[in-house]
C-alpha cells in the first residue's frame, strides 16, 4: 500500500499522473485503490461482476431496442442485419480494448480519465471528454424525461398537461437518484431489465396477433399498401434517412461512455470481461431478434418506437406502460455517473467525498436536482429530441464508440502493432474502427444536421407545450 498522500488516487488527472509516474505495477495500484476505498465510510468499489452485468444490462436493455424495426424498414433486411451484426462485433472488440487499457491504468475512474491517458496524458482531451460526458448524459436524461411524459400521456389518454407529466418524471428521477453507489443502482437495473423484457415480449405477441398495424410514417394502414418486407432500401429512400437509420443502430450499441465508471466501482475490475460477455450475449439476441420480428409484422409501417404502430389501444398501453421503469432507471444511471464526475471535483480529498456528512449529502442531492432540472429544460425546449439524439449519436458515438478505443489500442501496442498474425489482424481491425469513427463524425454528423434543418423547416413544437405526446 502507498502511504504518501500525494500519491493516492483522486479524480484530478494531475494527481493520478503523480501516482502513475513512480513505477508502480497495475496490481499495486489496484490494491492501493481498494485499500483506500475500504477505509471510507461510503465504499464505492463493492460491485461484483454479477451486479456489474445487471448494471450493464439495465443500461443497455432500453427503449432504443424498439426503434430498430424502423431502422430495418429504412435499410431493408440485408444492410440492416449486416449493420447490426457489425456493430455488435465492433462493440465487443472496442469494449475489450477499453478494459485492457484500464487494466494498464487502473486509476481511471471515468471516460475523462480514459481520454486523458489515451491521448498521452492530455488535459485538453480530459476537458473535452468531460464536456462531452456531461452534454451526452444531461441530454439523454432530457430524452428519458420526455419519453416518460409520453408514456404517461399514452396510459392516461392525456389527462394532464405534458409539462406536468415531465415534472412528475423529473421528481421521480431525483428521488431514485439518491443512492451514491452504482452497487445500489444495480438492484434497480434488475427490475428495469425485467420490465423492458416484458414490454418487448408483449409487443411481439400483440404485433403477431393483430391483423394489421395502425399506421406508419407514410400514412395509416393500408395507405402505403399491404405490409411487406424487403432486402434493400425501397426506391426513393434518401441517403440522409439511411444514415440516420445507421446512427439509430450504432447509438444502441455504443454505451462505452459509462463503462470506465462502472469498472471503477467493481470489487475486481479484472472480472469485467465476464459481465461484458453476459451483456453481449443478451444484446445480440435482444437487439436483433425482436426488431426483426417487429419488421416482419409491421414492414414499411414500422415507427420508432414500434409500439406506436400497434392498432389496438389496449395492446399499446399494456406493452408501452412497462417501459416507464427502464426509462427512469436508465436516466438514473446517467445521472449517477454525471454527478460523480462533478462531485469528485467539488469535494476533492475532503472527508465529505466519502463520508455520511451533511455537506457531502447536501452537495450530492443538490447536484442531482441540478442535473435533472437541466434535463427537464432540454426535454421541453428542443423541438425534436429524436433528431438531436441522431446529432449526439454522430458526435459522441464517433469518439466514445470508436476513435477513443482505436487510439487506446495504439497506445497499448505501439512499437509492436504487427508482431505476429493475430496482432496484425487486430491492428487492421482497429484501423477500420478509427475509419468508422471518422465516418460517423463526418458524413454521419452531416446527415444528422440535415435532419434537424428539415425539422425546423416544418412545424416546430413550442417550448413547454401541453400538446398530447401519446403514441
Amino acid at each position: 500500500m502507498i502511504h504518501d498522500e500525494k500519491k493516492e488516487p483522486v479524480q484530478q488527472p494531475a494527481d493520478v499522473d503523480e501516482f502513475d509516474s513512480d513505477g508502480y505495477s497495475s496490481a499495486e495500484i489496484l490494491n492501493a485503490l481498494k485499500n483506500e476505498d475500504n477505509q471510507h465510510e461510503i465504499q464505492l468499489r463493492t460491485m461484483s461482476w454479477q451486479k456489474g452485468a445487471w448494471l450493464l444490462c439495465g443500461e443497455q436493455v432500453c427503449l432504443a431496442i424498439m426503434s430498430q424495426s424502423w431502422s430495418l424498414s429504412v435499410l431493408g433486411w440485408v444492410p440492416g442485419i449486416i449493420t447490426m451484426l457489425l456493430s455488435g462485433i465492433l462493440f465487443w472488440i472496442t469494449s475489450t480494448t477499453m478494459h485492457k487499457f484500464i487494466m494498464k491504468h487502473p486509476q481511471i475512474q471515468n471516460i475523462c480519465d480514459f481520454g486523458y491517458y489515451a491521448f498521452g496524458k492530455s488535459r485538453i482531451a480530459y476537458a473535452f471528454a468531460g464536456f462531452m460526458l456531461m452534454a451526452n448524459n444531461i441530454l439523454l436524461i432530457g430524452f428519458h424525461i420526455l419519453t416518460g411524459a409520453k408514456i404517461l400521456n399514452t396510459l392516461s389518454d392525456h389527462s394532464l398537461c405534458t409539462v406536468v407529466f415531465s415534472v412528475i418524471c423529473t421528481i421521480m428521477g431525483v428521488v431514485l437518484s439518491v443512492p451514491r453507489t452504482l452497487h445500489h443502482v444495480s438492484f434497480m437495473s434488475m427490475f428495469s431489465s425485467a420490465c423492458m423484457a416484458i414490454a418487448i415480449l408483449l409487443f411481439l405477441i400483440f404485433a403477431g396477433i393483430e391483423t394489421a398495424p395502425l399506421y406508419g410514417y407514410n400514412g395509416n394502414y393500408p395507405t402505403d399498401g399491404p405490409v411487406r418486407t424487403y432486402a434493400f432500401p425501397l426506391p426513393g429512400t434518401t441517403w440522409v434517412n439511411c444514415m440516420n437509420a445507421v446512427l439509430n443502430i450504432t447509438f444502441l450499441w455504443v454505451p462505452q461512455i459509462l463503462f470506465p465508471s462502472f469498472i471503477a466501482e467493481m470489487e475486481r475490475p479484472q472480472d469485467f470481461p465476464k459481465a461484458l460477455a453476459v451483456l453481449t450475449g443478451i444484446s445480440v439476441i435482444l437487439f436483433i431478434v425482436p426488431p426483426a420480428i417487429g419488421f416482419r409484422y409491421l414492414g414499411q409501417y414500422a415507427t420508432a418506437p414500434a409500439f406506436g404502430s400497434l392498432g389496438t389501444v389496449a395492446y399499446k398501453k399494456a406493452s408501452f406502460g412497462f417501459v416507464i421503469a427502464p426509462t427512469l432507471i436508465i436516466a438514473v444511471i446517467y445521472a449517477n455517473v454525471s454527478a460523480k464526475f462533478v462531485f469528485g471535483h467539488l469535494m476533492g480529498r475532503s472527508r465529505h467525498a466519502h463520508s455520511n456528512t451533511v455537506i457531502g449529502w447536501g452537495v450530492w442531492l443538490g447536484l442531482m436536482a441540478a442535473i435533472w432540472i437541466l434535463g427537464f429544460i432540454f426535454s421541453e425546449v428542443i423541438p425534436s429530441m429524436g433528431d438531436f439524439l441522431s446529432l449526439l449519436g454522430a458526435a459522441f458515438d464517433s469518439f466514445f464508440g470508436f476513435i477513443f478505443f482505436a487510439v487506446a489500442y495504439w497506445q497499448l501496442y505501439k512499437g509492436k502493432l504487427f508482431a505476429g498474425a493475430g496482432r496484425s489482424i487486430m491492428t487492421v481491425i482497429h484501423v477500420f474502427i478509427m475509419a468508422c469513427g471518422l465516418f460517423l463524425l463526418g458524413p454521419g454528423l452531416y446527415a444528422a444536421v440535415e435532419a434537424i434543418i428539415a425539422d425546423y423547416a416544418g412545424s416546430v413544437s413550442p417550448a413547454f407545450s401541453c400538446a398530447n405526446l401519446a403514441l
